[in-house]
């Protein structure tokens, strides 16, 4: 598996190796130019360029808003608009920018683009992969929803890879964070620069023990201590709340209710350098699956956080899936 700073450095070679080929890239941008509204499976004609701002991937992500716009491709339109020597001209710069950034971190695709964020959160209900009570948090394995998206979250918070930000902005991939104190604390600064890209940092426990075993005041003294303390060094309390190794029970979404918890996602995969591990039998994503993996490094893994992330999204891109940002949607 090719290092970071090969795919970095070596873009051309990284994309010939992942079999862009020396023609495919130039075929690829005069399909992605000619044809209107290229995108991913929610048709939004955005495609992300390369180069883009942490800014920018906030605003895409319900961040704060760069002070220009994000470059986009015409969706349908008017046919002179699309046919125009302008607009292909535009529709090209974009795609070139977008197929140069993937094959610059080795990815075998660029990554599809979600499609635009609900203009509300979806209403959950009781179904297969959601549990519902009154007066608690739900819990949720799957987020319900018919579109071809899934979802990116990372917990704990040892390895601290800027190289990992750096690629996840670049490539507009959107995650979701969820730290244990005692392993941000030695560097909350790298995850106030996760929240300045658009991705949320949520609770995840102070001292990441198995609730399950605890009573409830200790569970609460967890849940609630590790909401005071991020919203002093991120700037916001969080609304979402996963337990240590997915241990809980009733105590534990009744002290997370206490602190203001509003969801408690787990996941369906697991996701390492080398793999990806799947809960069901087919072996395959499902619209709404979280996807599960961790702020490691090389010490526990064979591989960095950047091959992970390339793991990732080449599995996902193949199975004709996007990446979205779960708190939009819980």
């Amino acid at each position: 598996m090719e290092s970071s700073s090969d795919s970095r450095t070596n873009g051309g070679s990284a994309g010939r190796r992942r079999g862009w080929g020396r023609n495919g890239l130039a075929a690829a941008v005069c399909l992605a130019a000619a044809v209107a509204g290229c995108a991913g499976p929610g048709g939004s004609g955005e495609v992300r360029p390369a180069g883009r701002t942490g800014a920018s991937a906030a605003a895409d992500r319900g961040g704060p808003r760069p002070p220009a716009a994000p470059v986009v491709l015409p969706g349908p339109a008017r046919a002179e608009e699309e046919t125009s020597g302008e607009a292909v001209a535009r529709r090209a710069e974009a795609a070139r920018a977008v197929l140069e950034t993937a094959a610059r971190w080795g990815l075998a695709r660029p990554p599809l683009s979600a499609p635009p964020r609900p203009a509300s959160r979806p209403e959950l209900v009781a179904a297969q992969g959601v549990k519902l009570a009154d007066g608690v948090p739900p819990v949720v394995h799957r987020v319900p929803t018919d579109e071809r998206i899934v979802f990116l979250t990372v917990d704990d918070g040892a390895e601290k890879d800027p190289e990992f930000n750096r690629m996840a902005a670049e490539l507009g991939i959107p995650l979701s964070a969820f730290v244990a104190d005692y392993l941000a604390r030695p560097d909350y600064g790298y995850f106030r620069a996760l929240a300045a890209q658009g991705d949320a940092v949520n609770n995840h426990t102070i001292n990441h023990r198995n609730l399950k075993v605890l009573g409830y005041g200790t569970q609460r003294e967890e849940i609630c201590r590790q909401q005071d303390q991020l919203e002093e060094q991120i700037g916001t309390r969080p609304r979402l709340f996963r337990p240590p190794y997915g241990e809980y029970n009733e105590d534990t979404l009744r002290a997370a209710a206490s602190c203001g918890i509003e969801a408690v996602p787990l996941w369906n995969e697991e996701a390492f350098p080398d793999r990806i591990e799947y809960r069901y039998e087919d072996r395959r994503l499902h619209p709404g699956d979280i996807i599960l993996t961790h702020f490691r490094g090389t010490d526990l893994w064979s591989g960095t956080m950047p091959d992970l992330l390339r793991r990732v999204v080449d599995e996902v891109t193949a199975q004709g899936f996007a990446l979205a940002r779960l708190d939009d949607y819980l």
